[in-house]
């Protein structure tokens, strides 16, 4: 991804060109880019040979799912949908890990039915009930146990999952007890210790509290798992300083914890494999002047990306034309959403813009079109995949007559 002649090429691909012939806004991914973040992942974790399940949560695109499972990985999915993807998509049920809190009747029955690898439980009501539906279907059922480590991953407050004040996981008395249960039960095989503790980790400290905490608890239930879930929560750089998480470094700590206990690691990566694979391409449709800054008025709103509105996150914004003018005037690049949220950064000294110029919101592979919506009855955008310098509709974007 680089400007060729001032126009910004996703693969040897004009945006501009993309733009005309597929309208904005449009979420348009780079296979490349997503082959290379996963032969990078592995390179990093190949001392530890972990079994790594894409977190479906991140994108649930069918096609781009189905060149991740040709990849390699598995999938760590939290809904029956998810699941249904994911199968539909060619990944094989051995590498399926089902997560979430809240699992119903009809999603556990379907999980045990397709015999995927593991229901990482969240409480001993859930516990019960899988245990109710294996007797009934006469199966034995894989199982891990979710622990609630009280382990503060210093992210977002909206994201972070591993502190006691969170509905995830179980706390350790519940989990020696839960231990002691499916230990003892005919329908229940005890195979994995589940924990995540959050998501856009970027400092590895968090992730050896972690593992500080496991190994305890692992001692005290003096039982033997062969798996141990990490999660995922791989922090990525949104905003070109060069902050990510330290995969080398992770994966020393991680080698050493597996050697100790035997075990084999799972890893739940989504944003770290497919983030920064991924541009919403956007026109500017008006820029009106306001009080100190200029609104630059984008036919993309909150409701197509959500995360600047949902957890005030910033993304990169370029533009698909570069000039060498620069604006006096501050931009706030914003939607056309009836809310005030619906804006996506607030930047100076930017290029200068015009009406019907293009501009692209960077790293939206994660948590962009898996987090859309069609709020103020807005079709969803669609979705291009390029591959080999060959772009292919994985999406088409919707229209009024799906809507109305």
């Amino acid at each position: 991804m680089i400007y060729k002649s001032k126009n910004f090429s996703i693969d040897g691909l004009n945006v501009n060109k993309i733009a005309r012939k597929y309208k904005t806004p449009i979420y348009c991914y780079s296979f490349k880019k997503l082959k290379e973040n996963i032969i990078n992942f592995n390179k990093n974790f190949k001392n530890i040979n972990p079994l790594t399940c894409f977190s479906v949560k991140a994108n649930s695109n069918k096609i781009l799912l189905n060149e991740i499972g040709k990849l390699g990985l598995g999938a760590d999915v939290v809904s029956i949908g998810e699941l249904l993807k994911a199968l539909k998509s060619g990944i094989k049920p051995s590498k399926i890990v089902f997560s979430g809190v809240g699992k119903t009747k009809n999603e556990i029955s379907f999980a045990i039915k397709k015999k995927i690898l593991l229901i990482n439980a969240e409480s001993k009501s859930e516990i019960l009930e899988i245990e109710k539906i294996a007797r009934i279907q006469k199966q034995q059922v894989n199982v891990g146990i979710r622990l609630n480590p009280n382990t503060d991953a210093k992210t977002l407050s909206q994201i972070s999952t591993g502190k006691k004040e969170n509905k995830f996981g179980v706390s350790e008395k519940n989990f020696l007890e839960l231990t002691k249960y499916i230990h003892n039960s005919k329908y229940m095989n005890l195979k994995c210790l589940s924990v995540h503790i959050g998501s856009q980790i970027l400092d590895t400290r968090p992730y050896e509290k972690m593992l500080i905490v496991l190994d305890k608890i692992i001692k005290k239930t003096d039982y033997h798992f062969e798996f141990i879930d990490l999660g995922g929560g791989m922090g990525i750089n949104y905003e070109n300083n060069n902050k990510r998480l330290n995969f080398k470094k992770y994966s020393s700590i991680v080698k050493k914890f597996k050697e100790k206990h035997k075990t084999k690691i799972i890893f739940e990566p989504g944003r770290s494999i497919i983030g920064n694979s991924g541009f919403l391409i956007t026109k500017v449709i008006y820029i009106k002047e306001g009080h100190k800054k200029d609104f630059i008025i984008l036919d993309a709103a909150m409701n197509d990306f959500m995360r600047p509105a949902l957890y005030n996150a910033r993304h990169r914004i370029i533009p698909a034309i570069k000039n060498k003018k620069k604006s006096n005037k501050t931009y706030e690049f914003v939607g056309p959403i009836c809310e005030s949220t619906d804006k996506f950064s607030t930047l100076k000294k930017f290029q200068k813009l015009n009406e019907n110029d293009l501009i692209l919101i960077c790293d939206v592979g994660a948590y962009g079109m898996s987090l859309s919506s069609n709020y103020n009855t807005r079709p969803k955008p669609m979705e291009i995949l390029i591959k080999n310098s060959k772009i292919k509709i994985i999406k088409k974007r919707q229209n009024l007559k799906d809507l109305i």
